[in-house]
């Protein structure tokens, strides 16, 4: 069975994506590319990615109209990722038309409530309640859009799976007990994340701003 860790290559510098990637290729299970590596890159990079023959996580996080959104997952159609990532804010109807513009082979997820925010920061953006119930709401709305799954931090992915027992779930912002927090506000470790019930575990920085990547990875792998 491949690893449930996805490495997170944020850096729009493409050599050092491809040596992080070449460093931990053996004890990941696939890579996720973001905005920043994205941006910089375009498909050019993600295919220069595919190259290490691991899935790959397109970590864009469309959210816009409908149509846009369609369109913009379309034009993805070459790289064919193995995950894609929408703004479950984006409503109803975005979500469905993101899920009918993909291809067979991605999984289409709805990020929830990012994981550097809390219930404060929730109510600076209009949304009462904690974050676990806004969660709650969004995964109810994607799941009945018929997408795959949702994107929520190890705190909230127990509670979600109670009610969609075949979801897919991203969980990011996981960080090895111990690890610094950096700006996520909801982090558990790579081992409750796995146990409440997360699909694919998403690790950033304890992997790539380690002194030996390689050992980083291999070391978070062995908790699970």
């Amino acid at each position: 069975m491949s690893s449930p860790i996805y490495v997170a290559i944020d850096t729009p510098d493409l050599s050092k994506a491809q040596t992080l990637a070449g460093q931990v290729k053996h004890h990941v299970g696939g890579l996720k590319l973001g905005l920043e590596f994205f941006c910089a890159n375009g498909h050019h990079g993600v295919h220069e990615m595919m190259k290490f023959g691991l899935p790959i996580f397109l970590d864009l996080k469309l959210h816009d109209i409908p149509n846009t959104v369609a369109k913009a997952v379309q034009a993805l159609h070459l790289l064919e990722p193995a995950i894609l990532t929408v703004h479950a804010a984006g409503g109803r109807a975005m979500l469905e038309d993101a899920k009918a513009a993909a291809g067979v082979n991605t999984k289409v997820v709805a990020v929830t409530v990012l994981t550097s925010l809390d219930d404060g920061d929730l109510l600076d953006i209009g949304v009462g309640g904690k974050a676990e119930d806004q969660v709650r709401r969004l995964a109810d709305l994607a799941q009945s859009a018929g997408l795959d799954g949702i994107v929520c931090s190890g705190e909230e992915v127990a509670a979600v799976k109670k009610h969609w027992s075949d979801g897919y779930f991203v969980v990011p912002g996981v960080r090895p007990a111990g690890g610094a927090l950096g700006d996520q506000k909801r982090a558990v470790t790579p081992r409750e994340a796995l146990d409440r019930g997360a699909s694919i575990l998403v690790v950033g920085r304890p992997i790539s701003l380690a002194e030996n990547p390689d050992m980083a990875a291999r070391e978070i792998e062995a908790t699970l």
